[in-house]
């Protein structure tokens, strides 16, 4: 298969919310969006490269309707904050795509205190999405695309350890971050199916990609800087997501070439353990108790 940025369908009249959309796959994805017409919030914890982003993309499309909003994904107090404006502010959501993320910092805790990378990765978007549930019910055909990464393949859900109180290992809390963004892109879309609601839960990987996200990592970064593709290639499989017809809940998407690395968008191989039904459903509980964000389905 072989799908571009100019397959994207005209998105005139949607409204979508791009989470770290300042640097890399996350600008490109906005970027690509606003050019085919849709209204695009930059949804960015750092609102002096938020603003900047919002100014480079006016400057690569003129006539741009983006929009710059701070989120702190490490804050539920301040996803609560994001959610309750951007539903005063929009009558419909069409799209969510959850981009942002921390890729093998030092050890640290998000404000609620929990370890970065599950913080950031998965529970900010797990109460983002919950956040704004309601919206995106109401909107007929909406999407929500959840990145996750090769990255999970290494991942397993420690429950006795998931806030790395005990040991902390970068990758290892890495991988369990990512395969945490598939299963809660599969069991949000099997709840919203069995609710009856025609939103499609779906989730894509950028394969490997020059970004920002492999700064704490000087292995990951000499590997992307040899191996890897641009940020526009990059982008290409959360706008497949996002846009391309057919997409079902559950699906994943990924490069093609150079196993799941590099190349056009397409069906992605998933670890088994990302499609485990119970460990998906446990993982939905403990974000519950955690973000105390409780999914109205």
């Amino acid at each position: 298969m072989t799908w571009s940025e100019r397959d994207i369908p005209e998105q005139g009249g949607r409204v979508a919310i791009v989470t770290g959309a300042n640097s890399g796959i996350g600008f490109e994805t906005a970027r690509a969006l606003a050019a085919k017409g849709a209204r695009v919030v930059l949804a960015c914890r750092s609102e002096e490269r938020g603003r900047d982003a919002e100014v480079r993309l006016r400057e690569r499309v003129p006539d741009a309707d983006v929009r710059f909003r701070p989120l702190d994904l490490g804050s539920l107090a301040g996803i609560e904050a994001f959610t309750k404006q951007f539903a005063a502010e929009s009558p419909r959501l069409d799209l969510l795509v959850n981009n942002a993320g921390v890729m093998m910092p030092p050890l640290g805790r998000t404000a609620d205190g929990f370890e970065l990378q599950i913080g950031t990765n998965h529970l900010g978007h797990f109460a983002l999405t919950g956040g704004l549930l309601a919206l995106l019910c109401e909107t007929t055909g909406a999407r929500v695309v959840t990145v996750s990464s090769l990255m999970h393949f290494a991942g397993r859900i420690d429950f006795d350890d998931l806030q790395s109180e005990r040991r902390y290992v970068a990758a290892l809390a890495y991988g369990q971050s990512k395969v945490a963004n598939l299963l809660f892109a599969r069991e949000l879309a099997r709840r919203l199916e069995a609710a009856g609601h025609d939103v499609v839960s779906a989730a894509a990987h950028p394969g490997s990609t020059r970004t920002e996200l492999q700064r704490h990592s000087g292995l990951m970064h000499g590997v992307v800087a040899v191996f890897s593709q641009q940020a526009p290639g990059g982008a290409l499989p959360s706008l497949y997501a996002a846009t391309a017809p057919g997409v079902r809940g559950g699906d994943y998407f990924g490069p093609q070439r150079a196993f799941g690395c590099m190349g056009p968008p397409g069906p992605a191989r998933s670890s088994p353990y990302s499609k485990h039904r119970e460990v998906a459903e446990r993982l939905w509980r403990v974000s519950t108790q955690l973000t105390r964000v409780d999914y109205a389905l």
